[in-house]
Order: structure tokens, then C-alpha cells, then sequence
């Protein structure tokens, strides 16, 4: 009998108790992002294995010590057993945590700081720890004030642009002076009598956003084929984010096909292969929901069969790739969602996954298929090409390859996980895949790890 859901961001699953550092890690790392549950008794495919009875009482006290010896701040869990027909299943619940960061005592908060991103537990870098520390005062990293900026390095025209329109439409009469408006919406931050842009500011209506925060653009590629080695053109799109955003959807547009159907004499309909909502959105998710204190660029990568959108920084929320269409949101940009959205950008927060995916139901497309990885997230939107049509009943091998667009290499636990199947079933389709040489394998039992074969 398998555990209900998959590995996640807020879910991991350990077949035995891990050792003490390996288990405070993971519950430092929910701690620090959303919260989360420790299964033990579970194997990585989510096959009950239960804990013996005669140890439980045993192993929550060394738990409870552990958790109590080696975090801080001092977190508290909520330790259980549940009974899953004849089996016994230990359960380690934490909320997500109100005094951010939390870390290891033995190595302090500079090198013991730990998140969960995606089904991993990573070593927090320093921004991420500055973020953290800001996210404990309930603030949006958005509106961290640049102090080495000032008033003089905003576009005020561009500004007071914003609010005369945003005026108009609302049919407001506002009296507020143009700097109580900008404080107010936090575009400006005023300590001790001083103003300094903030970083959502900066990006939104920055005259050259890039001198503050020098990797906040996105490059757009378009490769030739489908394996990324060959550059037909590329562009970095920087300035503000309205710019960055029109600028690349208009990049991919253009690269990609149109089809052209007659209608009556003269009339002629085109249409974009695939929607152009859709693209839209996903770019639009990618400005609005990046960590910018993470280092590197987006990227949108077009190739023949498929348009890639990397994004650094993982789901601003309890999200993961199965619930996407939900229509839940959680917003990591609390000031450049609000500009916006009032701009006229956003139509309904939530709505941009529901769009895509819905679009893409009525164009008769492949589904999109959206990854979330140790610090990234990458959307991947199927084109429509005759050659590299991809069919919606997807053979199980077809699904096994698509694991490898988000890494080099997998082991059995990643199709275990992905396909729900059986350990003897993953491995068979692996075995498969290797025999028509379409798959590589190095090493031994369950160290053994697949990649691309070589042609």
C-alpha cells in the first residue's frame, strides 16, 4: 500500500529514522519555507513499510532530543504514529516558522542554515539568509530599500505616468503629493528622514535597473533542433520589467510559426501556432514570482518542439508541479504584483496556470509541463511540429525521458516517484530504455544513475 501524495517542498519520505544531523536538516529546512511533514516508515516511491512497535516510544524521545539539541531557534514538532492497516507510520509535522532563519547549533546560522527546495534539502547562501531574516519582520523582499540608490536614479515621467492613469481608470481624485504616493506604495522607503528606492522600485520604474541588481533580465535563445548546441540568435532583455517582459514575448513571437486560413474573399485569419496568451502568462509568472536575490538571469530558451522558461527561485508557496491547476497563488512580490496588477498586466491573481493550461486544452496542444527543482522552476510549452508531436497518452518511457529535461541524470527513486510504479516496474523501464540505447547507466543496485546516451 503506498502513503497518499508525492515528495515535495512540504512532503519527504525516509524508510528509517535518518541520522541526527540528517533529520534536523530536513526539519530546519521545512521551517525555513513552508512548513512540512517527515513520513518515516516510507520508501522513496511511497511504499508502506511501517517502524517496529516495540521501538516507537524510543525513537520520538531521541527525536524530541534531537530536534530540541540541534536547532535553533527551538522549534516544535509535533511528533505522532498513524496505523495504515497492519502497518505503523512515524509522522514529524512542523509549521512553517516565525523567527527566520533557523539553522544548526553546531554550525551557526552563516554555515547551518538549510531550505527545502523541491524534494531536496539545501544549504542556504547568504541572500537567501538575508531574505529569510526579512521575511521573520512579515515584510516582501520587494520593497528591501537599495540604499546605495536614491530618488534621482527612478524615472519620475514614467512614475507619474503610472498614477495618473491608475487615477483615471479608478476615477479617484487624489490629492496625495507624488512622493506620499510612492511611499505609500513602498516604491520609496523612508528611514530617518531618508528615501531610498526600494528593489521592487528600482525594477518597476528604475532608469538603468541593471546598475543595482546587475542579473535581474531575462536572455531569450532560439537553438536550432532540440538539443540546445547550436544558437540561431540571442538577446538579454534588460531595463525595467515592463520592458523586459514586452520586449521577450515579442522575441519569441517572432521566432515562432503562424498558420493562415482563408476567410471569404479577402479576409485571412492567422494564428500563432501556439496561444499567445499562454506564452504571455508563463513569461509574465516568471517576472512577477522570480527571487531576485538569487543570483542569475531568467531564461527563455526556444527550441524546435518546445519553448523552455527558467525561472530562478522556487514556487513562492506550498505549490508543487500536480496542483498547478487549483488556481491557488501565492505571491513572493508583494509591490511589483500591486503595479501590476493596477497596470493592467495581471487580470486575476491565480489565474495565469488555470490560463495556460486551459488554452492549451482548447488548441488540442500537448500539455505543458512544469518542474520545480532545487532552486528553479521551468516551464516547458510543447510546439505545435508534426516531427516531435508528443501524444497525450504518454508511454511510460516517454515520461521517464522527460525527467531528464530537469537534470543530467535520475535514479530509479526519481520514476518510482514521477510515475507511481513499483521499484521491479521502474526498473524494467529503465532496463528498456538502456537496451535501445537511448538511456546510459553507471554504477551498481540502487547507487545505479541514467543519462542521455551519447550518440
Amino acid at each position: 500500500m503506498k502513503y497518499p501524495g508525492h515528495e515535495s517542498s512540504i512532503l519527504e519520505f525516509k524508510r528509517a529514522v535518518p541520522t541526527k544531523q540528517e533529520l534536523t536538516k530536513t526539519v530546519i529546512g521545512f521551517c525555513n519555507l513552508y512548513g512540512g511533514r517527515l513520513v518515516i516508515g516510507v520508501d522513496d516511491g511511497g511504499e508502506i513499510l511501517g517502524v517496529s512497535e516495540n521501538e516507537v516510544d524510543n525513537l520520538i524521545e531521541g527525536i524530541q532530543q534531537s530536534i530540541f539539541h540541534n536547532c535553533s531557534p527551538f522549534i516544535i514538532a509535533d511528533i505522532h504514529t498513524q496505523r495504515i492497516d497492519d502497518k505503523l507510520i512515524l509522522l514529524i509535522e512542523v509549521s512553517e516558522g516565525m523567527n527566520k532563519p533557523y539553522f544548526l547549533v553546531s554550525k551557526g546560522v552563516d554555515e547551518g542554515t538549510y531550505l527545502r527546495m523541491g524534494r531536496q534539502t539545501k544549504k542556504a547562501t547568504a541572500e537567501i539568509i538575508q531574505e529569510l531574516k526579512w521575511q521573520s519582520k512579515g515584510k516582501s523582499s520587494d520593497i528591501k530599500p537599495i540604499y546605495h540608490a536614491s530618488v534621482k536614479d527612478l524615472n519620475m515621467e514614467a512614475v507619474e505616468r503610472f498614477f495618473r492613469n491608475r487615477i483615471q481608470k479608478s476615477e479617484e481624485n487624489l490629492q496625495a503629493s507624488l512622493e506620499e504616493l510612492m511611499i505609500h506604495y513602498k516604491i520609496l522607503i523612508k528611514e530617518h528622514q531618508r528615501l531610498s528606492p526600494s528593489l521592487g522600485g528600482i525594477l518597476l520604474f528604475g532608469k538603468i535597473p541593471q546598475d543595482f541588481l546587475s542579473e535581474a533580465f531575462i536572455i531569450g535563445t532560439h537553438f536550432k533542433g532540440t538539443n540546445g548546441r547550436d544558437v540561431i540568435a540571442t538577446r538579454d532583455f534588460t531595463k525595467t520589467l515592463f520592458d523586459q517582459f514586452e520586449e521577450c514575448v515579442a522575441f519569441v513571437i517572432s521566432r515562432l510559426n503562424r498558420q493562415f486560413t482563408i476567410e471569404g474573399a479577402r479576409a485571412r485569419n492567422e494564428q500563432l501556432e501556439i496561444p499567445e496568451i499562454a506564452l504571455r502568462e508563463v513569461i509574465l509568472n516568471a517576472v512577477l514570482h522570480r527571487d531576485y536575490n538569487l543570483p542569475g538571469p531568467t531564461k527563455v530558451a526556444i527550441y524546435d518542439d518546445r519553448i523552455e522558461i527558467f525561472t530562478p527561485g522556487i514556487f513562492p508557496g506550498p505549490l508543487n508541479s500536480s496542483n498547478l491547476e487549483m488556481g491557488l497563488t501565492y505571491i513572493r512580490n508583494f509591490l511589483i504584483s500591486r503595479i501590476l496588477r493596477e497596470a493592467g498586466y495581471i487580470e486575476k491573481l491565480g489565474s495565469g496556470f488555470l490560463t495556460l493550461f486551459k488554452t492549451y486544452r482548447e488548441a488540442h496542444l500537448p500539455k505543458p509541463i512544469v518542474l520545480e527543482g532545487p532552486g528553479f522552476v521551468k516551464c516547458i510549452l510543447p510546439r505545435r511540429t508534426i516531427q516531435h508531436q508528443i501524444i497525450a497518452d504518454e508511454a511510460p518511457e516517454q515520461r521517464v525521458m522527460k525527467l531528464l529535461l530537469i537534470s543530467d541524470e535520475i535514479v530509479a527513486a526519481d520514476v518510482i516517484r514521477s510515475l507511481s510504479v513499483s521499484r521491479a516496474t521502474a526498473s524494467r523501464i529503465l532496463a528498456k530504455l538502456v537496451l535501445q540505447g537511448i538511456l546510459s547507466k553507471n554504477g551498481h543496485g540502487r547507487a545505479t544513475r541514467y543519462k542521455r546516451a551519447k550518440k
